[in-house]
């Protein structure tokens, strides 16, 4: 592979990386600590748009995983400010929870099922059929179709939960029209993250348990990979993609090494 420069900005997945099943993964709290006290600039990127930052800051603290709340980035987020930049103070039915509508509404968007500009799909706990009804006849009917995430299923204590891709393919299957994903593997995801971090592609660094999200998204924006695997993907399905990770590590404990205080210059 081509040598690449000094990894001086780290983006990282959160679950399956630095958590699992609610509880921290060995190594975790070690590189946030050295991230923090290396002045390196870092973002922990999620493509679930259920929790404010604050709300993930909080849970993640209360695990003893001290990440300051603009040091989180999620695929509402990410979704709030393409649709600014799309199309400035404009409207959409949401169907989500805080983390999504709160992001909408500080982005300066209306939420309304009265001709919207958007619908715009997020992750909820309680996917409602009178929603997503709407939702199809408003797609139906003119407006243009957004999720924040592709992830067809999401997990529970008691198992698998169908999350944002799964719905959206019913609304699609009902209307014809395929949503735009903004989250993860999505480069804009990753983009944004950068422009929030001030970093470069060719001296960041994307950590990730999955091949199908966090590597692909890191590769297409050319970054430094590493795959966890503590997390979706195993080790022996690595082989099975037509991209490779840069770096296949255990756990986040063996990425510590990483972190160095070299300059990217």
């Amino acid at each position: 592979m081509t040598e690449r420069k000094p990894i001086e900005y780290w983006l990282s997945d959160m679950d399956g990386v630095l958590v699992h099943e609610g509880s921290p993964i060995p190594g975790a709290d070690e590189f946030i600590r050295r991230l923090t006290a290396s002045g390196k600039r870092f973002l922990i990127l999620t493509n679930n748009s259920i929790y404010t930052r604050r709300d993930l800051a909080a849970r993640l603290a209360s695990i003893g995983l001290d990440v300051p709340v603009e040091a989180i980035w999620t695929s509402a987020l990410a979704t709030a400010q393409f649709l600014a930049d799309q199309r400035p103070e404009g409207s959409a039915y949401v169907i989500g929870e805080a983390g999504l509508t709160t992001a909408l509404h500080e982005a300066g968007y209306v939420l309304t099922d009265i001709d919207p500009d958007y619908v715009v799909l997020g992750e909820t706990r309680t996917y409602s059929f009178s929603q997503i009804t709407r939702a199809i006849r408003l797609i139906e009917r003119g407006a243009r179709f957004i999720a924040t995430n592709p992830d067809p299923i999401g997990p529970s204590t008691e198992g698998s939960l169908p999350a944002c891709g799964a719905v959206a393919a019913m609304i699609t299957k009902a209307t014809g029209v395929d949503p735009y994903f903004v989250g993860k593997p999505n480069p804009l995801m990753m983009r944004t993250a950068l422009n929030r971090v001030g970093g470069h592609s060719e001296c960041t660094a994307m950590v990730g348990d999955r091949m199908d999200t966090d590597v692909v998204a890191g590769v297409e924006a050319g970054l430094e990979t590493i795959l966890v695997l503590t997390g979706v993907t195993r080790k022996e399905e690595v082989g099975r993609f037509p991209f490779r990770p840069t770096h296949v590590l255990p756990s986040i404990a063996d990425v510590l090494p990483m972190i160095g205080d070299r300059s990217c210059d």
